[in-house]
């Protein structure tokens, strides 16, 4: 099934919400590799990582049992900003498991990892800038949309790795001062 069809089903049909999840919680996407998401070399093509990670955000989101509190308040997640590092090519038919957490927030962005292995295998990591809009194009605050996942018992942002800080700085979506 292509990425983006996966995407709409989760949409219509997302999983079930994990009992107690808070936003700072890990969440575990498995997907396996099909004939779709390969290029002319015979691996999975560089985009085809950022729509399992899409995917795998869906989940997150799901798992926070968050998608129909964002739907009512017609809010809605976009990318910023996103880096993929590479370690192994991913080929098909292998199953990859994603492992998805906010890594922290800032007073404009909202700040997720993504590492995708094969058993113990390291294969790439993905970093998010992630925003929320509401239909029309209104931005909302990190602050507001943390405290709808959490039910209205928001955390702090952890301190967000210092590698974080340097990326969201060198693609311009960290926080302004």
């Amino acid at each position: 099934m292509s990425r983006v069809l996966q995407m709409s089903w989760k949409t219509v049909a997302p999983r079930r919400p994990v009992p107690g999840m808070s936003v700072l919680d890990t969440s575990v996407t498995e997907l396996r590799v099909n004939p779709f998401d390969l290029d002319l070399l015979f691996h999975v093509n560089n985009g085809v990582y950022l729509q399992m990670a899409d995917v795998a955000r869906w989940d997150f989101l799901a798992d926070l049992g968050a998608l129909n509190r964002l739907r009512k308040r017609r809010w809605y997640p976009v990318v910023a900003a996103a880096s993929v590092k590479f370690k192994k090519s991913l080929k098909v038919n292998q199953k990859v498991t994603i492992t998805s957490e906010v890594l922290g927030w800032d007073s404009r962005i909202v700040y997720m990892r993504h590492i995708f292995t094969v058993g113990d295998q390291l294969y790439a990591t993905v970093w998010i800038a992630g925003r929320f809009l509401q239909v029309g194009g209104k931005r909302i605050s990190p602050e507001e949309v943390v405290n709808l996942l959490s039910h209205g018992d928001a955390p702090e942002s952890p301190e967000l790795p210092p590698e974080i800080v340097a990326w969201a700085r060198a693609v311009d979506v960290a926080e302004r001062s």
